[in-house]
């Protein structure tokens, strides 16, 4: 028989909801590594956004500055792909970053179609807040997975992300 995971209530659940820290009976998705990766992608997530949001940035735009940061003039297409999301969900993004006068979008001379990104001087300012949140969201991360799996870890991940997408 297989035992319960505990699955902790959000705190603002709904008025009939059950008590906090209902055990619920997950069966077989106890086991699967897809269920897994997905709570433990959505807790690391949350607990990034938390220390983004103290200094009133969004989680999201922490990886697409980090990528047109490290490459300057990448297109909006390569990007798309580095930052593992379609061009549509991409482009709201990238419209708030140039609004916010975080990024620089401009066509190049080849392709009108095409522009390229770079971050501007207050983009770079922000990215290295949101580096310092990261850092300290990595020291939690590494003190669960620990030093001596984190390198056995990511290859995993990597791999997992590599075999499957």
């Amino acid at each position: 028989m297989s035992r319960a995971m505990r699955l902790e209530r959000p705190r603002d659940a709904d008025a009939a909801g059950s008590e906090q820290g209902e055990p619920i009976n997950f069966g077989p998705l106890e086991h699967w590594i897809g269920f897994n990766l997905r709570m433990a992608q959505t807790a690391a997530f949350a607990g990034f956004a938390k220390l983004s949001h103290e200094i009133g940035e969004r989680p999201g735009r922490f990886a697409t500055l980090m990528l047109i940061a490290k490459n300057p003039g990448i297109s909006q297409t390569a990007l798309s792909r580095a930052n593992g999301r379609d061009k549509s969900s991409l482009t709201p993004v990238l419209t708030d970053l140039v609004r916010r006068r975080l990024v620089s979008r401009t066509r190049t001379r080849n392709d009108r179609r095409t522009y390229r990104l770079t971050l501007t001087p207050a983009g770079e300012r922000v990215l290295r807040e949101l580096v310092a949140c990261a850092e300290r969201h990595e020291d939690r991360l590494d003190a669960i997975v620990g030093p001596r799996e984190r390198a056995q870890f990511l290859r995993t991940l990597k791999r997992i992300a590599a075999e499957m997408g």
